[in-house]
């Protein structure tokens, strides 16, 4: 009975911090630096999103492709992972390592501070974590208030022209789209990155269209019949750190709210 409480209690003990973490997400990497745990970062995703605080380190390959010695050499006791940023047999392989990895998958952007209480927690950082998750919720909910519409904007977010894709309903962006008091078009879509028609979006007339730059949407001005374009509601997004999950993130939001304030 000693042996067996005494297994329970090694058990209960909380995890010894992390001191040398890799981070697989330009997201993940901004919430080590929110935390202040930048020093423990010893090695990041190369990507042109990564903020501007571990420009210095040491990369470990780019999105999809990750280069497993380089990663090795670098000693981690932690690895931050993002959906999407490691395809599944390279996380398998991870996981034959032995290396302690923590999967963040927000699904809501209600769980989002809860990302901030995890890595918190694992990084020796746990009161820092509490506190950016209060800022986080407290901040979201009063941009909800603040934009809040009877009748929410129909929003197309394209995320790429050709061939047309779009966001599906397991997006953060179409939450976000929510905080502002619009809708995605295509929300009931499954798939994270959905390709759809022209035809599909001339059916479905939206108030506003949104883009990754001029070039990409100047295509829908051939269509003057739909409502974004009469009203010259075709908008490039304000800040493209709203596909970044982390604090940075309410900024993001918070200018795409003020873009469509004045939608109609």
């Amino acid at each position: 009975m000693r042996a067996l409480l005494l297994t329970l209690c090694v058990l209960a003990l909380p995890l010894p911090a992390a001191e040398r973490v890799i981070s697989l997400a330009p997201s993940l990497s901004e919430i080590m630096l929110d935390l202040g745990a930048g020093e423990r970062l010893v090695g990041v995703l190369e990507g042109e999103q990564q903020p501007a605080g571990v420009a210095h380190l040491p990369t470990v390959g780019r999105y999809g492709q990750l280069e497993f010695e380089r990663l090795l050499q670098l000693a981690p006791d932690l690895i931050l992972i993002a959906p999407g940023s490691v395809p599944p047999a390279q996380q398998a392989q991870l996981q034959r390592f032995d290396i302690p990895l923590l999967v963040i998958e927000p699904a809501r952007l209600d769980l989002l501070g809860d990302a901030f209480v995890q890595i918190g927690q694992r990084v020796g950082r746990a009161e820092q974590g509490e506190r950016l998750a209060a800022e986080f919720r407290e901040r979201l909910a009063a941009l909800r208030q603040r934009y809040r519409r009877e009748r929410p904007l129909a929003v197309f977010y394209q995320i790429w022209h050709q061939p047309l894709y779009t966001i599906g309903g397991e997006q953060l962006i179409g939450d976000a789209l929510q905080v502002c008091g619009a809708r995605n078009l295509f929300a009931e879509l499954p798939q994270p990155a959905p390709q759809v028609s022209v035809e599909a979006v001339l059916a479905r007339d939206p108030d506003i269209i949104l883009g990754g730059s001029n070039a990409e949407l100047s295509a829908w001005q051939a269509w003057p019949q739909l409502h974004a374009v009469r009203q010259g509601q075709v908008w490039t997004v304000p800040d493209k750190g709203l596909e970044r999950p982390s604090l940075q993130m309410l900024g993001a939001i918070e200018q795409l709210c003020e873009r469509m304030a004045g939608a109609r």
